[in-house]
């Protein structure tokens, strides 16, 4: 089902010379392009009614292996661990992962013309504008069209009802996929996060155990460390500090509800409580997708 409320492409054109280096015509171009040649591969093995369901519906049709080319969205709070499961995911299913909070840091650390521009939001938690990246994901998909890539799993993107939209005029999204965790667990996991500096590797030093309340279950999550010889090399995200891991969570609050709104509105939004950490949690998120993981990966490298 599609939205009644369209955005029309003069919208996009960003309001410094900065980001007009990609005008917008080039822009969504490169963004219908990919997601056309993606959908015309899609042979749907799951009607819009029942991933709605899909909560409610402990066995919802399975994906049919010889289409492997699922558009669909990762939705979640900062830290909730939608890059774990939508990459986890992208190899079993063999798509590409597209992660913005991944371009975003790319485009940082390239000393490109966006990259203070960029340094000064995320440092203050603020959400990156919808004409930046909007024109990162269009570089991604420009560069994954190059390739032959088709079909994708979005992380990050959407994260507001106009960026939603606006995707919406373009593609078909299939499923999108809302992970939640409290909001104590969510602080405790960003302020666990490490990164090692040599290899990119991402670990968490964070031992979690939150008592559930109002009859929520129990909460346990292990720390993920580093091997020993990433330990002294472990560094935090600058934008990993309590102040403002509390501000991006409010604003987050503020600003995706109404895209969570949007696509329960279509039908198409499974909402997912994390039960633990990977070892509890992927086995029942497979389990709600319907998906087997050893069958899975046979289907998509046969």
């Amino acid at each position: 089902m599609k939205s009644n409320h369209k955005i029309s492409l003069p919208l996009l054109s960003a309001p410094n010379a900065v980001v007009q280096s990609r005008s917008p015509t080039t822009t969504m171009a490169a963004m219908a392009r990919f997601f056309r040649s993606s959908s015309s591969a899609i042979r749907r093995s799951m009607s819009t009614a029942a991933a709605g369901e899909l909560k409610s519906q402990p066995c919802p049709r399975r994906i049919d292996p010889k289409a492997r080319n699922v558009q669909w969205v990762f939705l979640g709070c900062p830290g909730v661990g939608k890059g774990t499961y939508a990459s986890r995911l992208s190899v079993l299913l063999g798509v590409p992962h597209i992660a913005t909070g991944d371009l975003v840091r790319e485009e940082l650390s390239s000393a490109g013309p966006l990259s203070k521009q960029l340094a000064d939001i995320v440092n203050q938690g603020k959400l990156v504008s919808d004409e930046i990246i909007i024109n990162l994901l269009s570089k991604r998909l420009e560069m994954g069209e190059a390739k032959g890539e088709s079909g994708f799993i979005l992380d990050g993107f959407p994260r507001t009802v106009r960026q939603a939209e606006i995707l919406d005029d373009v593609t078909d999204i299939e499923l999108v996929v809302n992970l939640k965790l409290p909001e104590t667990v969510l602080l405790e996991k960003c302020l666990g996060r490490r990164i090692c500096s040599q290899c990119g590797k991402n670990f968490n030093v964070a031992s979690i155990n939150v008592k559930g309340e109002k009859g929520n279950p129990d909460i346990s999550m292990a720390p993920l460390l580093p091997p020993s010889h990433c330990v002294s090399k472990l560094i935090t995200r600058s934008d990993d500090t309590e102040t403002i891991v509390k501000e991006r969570l409010r604003i987050y609050n503020e600003k995706s509800q109404p895209v969570e709104d949007f696509y329960r509105g279509q039908g198409k939004l499974v909402e997912f409580d994390l039960p633990g950490g990977i070892p509890d949690s992927w086995p029942k998120l497979l389990e709600a997708l319907n998906l087997d993981e050893n069958e899975d990966k046979q289907s998509a490298t046969a």
